[in-house]
C-alpha cells in the first residue's frame, strides 16, 4: 500500500513544508486555482532544497543555516517552514 500526502497551496503561493519527505512517497497538491498536481517525494524535496538555498542566501546564511552575518545581527530563525509551489512543477 502507498502512503499519500496531501498538501493545500496557499493564498501567497505557499505549500507548508519544514522538512523532507520520504522519497518514494506520492505528494498530492491542491493549488489555489484549483488544479491537483501529485509528485513524488524527491521531486518536493528539490523544491524544498531549492527554496532553503535562497532563503538562506538571502539571510546571509552558511550552506548548514548558520550566520554569516556581522556579530551584532541576530538571525532568529535558520530555516523554512513554506515552500513558494506553482502548477506544472511536476512535469
Amino acid at each position: 500500500m502507498e502512503s499519500m500526502i496531501t498538501l493545500h497551496q496557499d493564498a501567497d503561493g505557499f505549500i507548508r513544508m519544514n522538512r523532507h519527505f520520504p522519497m518514494q512517497v506520492t505528494v498530492s497538491i491542491t493549488f489555489s486555482d484549483g488544479a491537483v498536481e501529485e509528485f513524488t517525494g524527491s521531486q518536493v524535496n528539490a523544491v524544498y532544497d531549492t527554496a532553503l538555498a535562497e532563503f538562506r542566501t538571502q539571510n546571509r546564511l552558511d550552506a548548514k543555516g548558520f550566520s554569516r552575518a556581522p556579530a551584532k545581527t541576530v538571525q532568529p530563525m535558520s530555516t523554512i517552514e513554506f515552500v513558494p509551489v506553482h502548477p506544472g512543477m511536476a512535469s
